[in-house]
C-alpha cells in the first residue's frame, strides 16, 4: 500500500487495492514554461480535379532555437465536395505521416503567418517556433527536403467514398466530417512530440482523385511548445 500526502491539508489518500474510495484530481495542460500553447485552422482553395496519389495536402514543420519540443495534441481534417462529374465510384482517403530531418520547408499553396501574437491561446505565450505550415490552394504542395517515416505506414488515416452522380444528389456534399487523425484515443494517449526540424504532413491516399471532382478541405492543429515532455 502507498499513500499520498496533501501539501496543504496534510490529508492522506490511500492508494492500492485496499482503498476503494475515489481520489480526486484536477487535470491541467502541461506546463509550457517560456513556450506556449497554440491552435491553427486552415482551409484550402477549390482543389483541381485528378489530384495525384500521395500528393501532400498540408505541411507542419517545427524548428526550435530554444531547445524546446513541440507537443502536437490533436490534428483533424474535414472535406467538402463542390462539383463531380458522374462516373465510377471512387474509394479515397487521407493520411498523416511524420517527417524527420526536415532541412528545407515545402512551398506552394497558402502558408500560415505565425509571427507575433498569432495562433497563441494566451497573449503572454511566446511566438510559436513552428517554422512553416502550409495548405493547398488548388494543387499539391512541393515537398521540400525531408524524410517521411514510411511510404505506407501512417500515424492516422481516414477513408471515404465518392459516389456516382452529380454533387446535388450527394448527402450535402460533405465527404468527410471533421475527423481526428491524431488525438482520438482519449486523455491517456501519447501526443506526437517533435524535436528540431521535425514535423508532419497530411497527404492524399494512394488513389488519385477522379477527373471532374472539385473539392476543398480544412485542417485543425492543436499543440504546445515547452522545455520537455
Amino acid at each position: 500500500m502507498a499513500v499520498i500526502e496533501g501539501g496543504v491539508s496534510l490529508a492522506l489518500q490511500g492508494v492500492g487495492a485496499e482503498n476503494y474510495s475515489p481520489g480526486h484530481v484536477a487535470q491541467y495542460p502541461p506546463v509550457v514554461g517560456s513556450g506556449g500553447a497554440y491552435r491553427l485552422g486552415m482551409t484550402s482553395g477549390s482543389m483541381a480535379a485528378s489530384l495525384a496519389a500521395n500528393a501532400e495536402l498540408f505541411q507542419f514543420r517545427y524548428v526550435t532555437a530554444a531547445s524546446r519540443v513541440c507537443i502536437v495534441q490533436r490534428v483533424s481534417i474535414s472535406i467538402g465536395l463542390h462539383t463531380v462529374v458522374a462516373g465510377a465510384v471512387a474509394q479515397l482517403g487521407v493520411n498523416m505521416a511524420v517527417a524527420r530531418a526536415w532541412t528545407a520547408a515545402g512551398s506552394g499553396g497558402t502558408r500560415a503567418v505565425l509571427t507575433g501574437d498569432i495562433s497563441q491561446l494566451r497573449t503572454s505565450h511566446a511566438t510559436s517556433e513552428v517554422n512553416d505550415a502550409g495548405i493547398c490552394t488548388t494543387a499539391a504542395l512541393t515537398a521540400g527536403t525531408k524524410t517521411i517515416d514510411h511510404a505506407t505506414s501512417n500515424l492516422g488515416a481516414a477513408s471515404f467514398s465518392l459516389l456516382t452522380g452529380a454533387a446535388t444528389v450527394t448527402m450535402g456534399g460533405q465527404l468527410l466530417p471533421d475527423t481526428e487523425l491524431l488525438g482520438a484515443f482519449g486523455p491517456g494517449g501519447h501526443p506526437l512530440v517533435l524535436a528540431n526540424q521535425e514535423g508532419f504532413i497530411i497527404r492524399n491516399s494512394p488513389v488519385a482523385w477522379p477527373a471532374g471532382a472539385l473539392w476543398s478541405f480544412s485542417v485543425q492543429v492543436l499543440w504546445l511548445e515547452g522545455p520537455n515532455f
